[in-house]
């Protein structure tokens, strides 16, 4: 196969587009982005690269099985990246059947088309498919939670605690039974908190900054202690190249950026940033307000990303304090974001 045919599902959403565009910078693979777009999928993250030659986009559910298996049929993909998930911790426990639908029967719809293209039966590649390779991205919230201490790690067991992260546990197995079962050729990747452009204005950091700069209280869950790993998402994006390209099948690689912060303190650092770039009368610190914690709020996540340095030489080019200058700057300049 001269030039690959890559389908990134969930492409029109936060981290998918940024990977979109990421690869789009330098292949000549034809890329299609297939994306449902509910509320989370947002065209305007498509608008940078839409013009590509090699760009082409679906607008299709994962979950309609037969859609999902012709698509397969006719553009002949061997190559899958997959972001497409319900995402969002709180909608999962008001609404927790478009997560079980979504991210299990849909990751199951994907991970079917790829075994009827690719492989004549278990363990037997079609000689067309060679190099075919299937990347689930999924999420460090798998593991459950941390104390104070320790980190987590491609052996931690996992011990999901919302809606949300345990249809991603289940999404991960299934993912893995299709290697231990019928070879398909996978890779996983678990990743920690994301943030930066393109980012679902639901999510804490767009949040802080919306309520911010519209002088409206910037709501912080319980005492702001939860601990996060944060991780810059251009920096998730060539992990996940570097894991697609060189990771070893069947196996799974943590992305994490070694940037725990407290909630509260990413709530000041904002503040005091946007106290720069954005000055008002009073500090935007006096907008900070702490309200009912969520149901079942894991206390810590943080990655142990060894592995993908030392096995894939990652390696994250963003601390917490660049990046989130970074992305700050983003939204000030796309406010309709917001």
């Amino acid at each position: 196969m001269e030039n690959n045919k890559v389908l990134v599902t969930g492409g029109a959403g936060f981290i998918g587009s940024n990977y979109v565009q990421y690869i789009l910078e330098d292949t000549k693979d034809e890329v299609f982005v297939l994306d449902k777009l509910t509320y989370a999928g947002d065209v305007r993250n498509l608008e940078e690269f839409s013009h590509y030659p090699n760009y082409n986009f679906l607008q299709i559910d994962i979950c309609e099985a037969a859609s999902i298996m012709e698509l397969f049929k006719k553009h002949r993909f061997n190559k899958v990246i997959h972001f497409a998930a319900e995402s969002h911790v709180d909608n999962s426990i008001s609404g927790p059947g478009a997560f079980i639908e979504t991210n299990i029967v849909g990751t199951f719809n994907l991970l079917q088309g790829a075994y009827k293209l690719w492989m004549n039966g278990p363990n037997d590649l079609k000689p067309d498919f060679n190099d075919a390779r299937f990347l689930h991205v999924s999420t460090d919230e798998v593991y459950g939670t941390l104390g104070a201490t320790g980190l987590f790690t491609e052996e931690t067991p996992y011990a999901p605690n919302s809606p949300y992260s345990a249809s991603k546990a289940s999404s991960d197995f299934i993912v893995r039974s299709y290697f231990h079962t019928y070879g398909l050729p996978v890779v996983t990747t678990n990743c920690s908190n994301n943030y930066g452009p393109n980012q679902h204005k639901e999510k804490l950091i767009p949040t802080i900054i919306r309520k911010a700069i519209s002088g409206e209280p910037i709501p912080i869950y319980g005492d702001g202690k939860n601990i996060r790993d944060w991780l810059y998402v251009k920096d998730h994006c060539t992990g996940i190249k570097l894991a697609i390209d060189n990771g070893e099948l069947g196996e799974t690689y943590n992305i994490g950026g070694r940037n725990e912060r407290e909630n509260l303190y990413i709530a000041h650092t904002i503040c005091d940033l946007l106290d720069e770039m954005k000055p008002q009368k009073l500090s935007y610190k006096e907008q900070i307000s702490f309200v009912t914690d969520r149901p079942g709020h894991d206390f810590r996540y943080a990655i142990d990303a060894n592995k993908i340095e030392n096995n894939l030489g990652w390696k994250a080019e963003e601390n917490f304090e660049s990046g989130i200058k970074k992305t700050i700057a983003w939204y000030l300049k796309n406010t309709d974001r917001l």
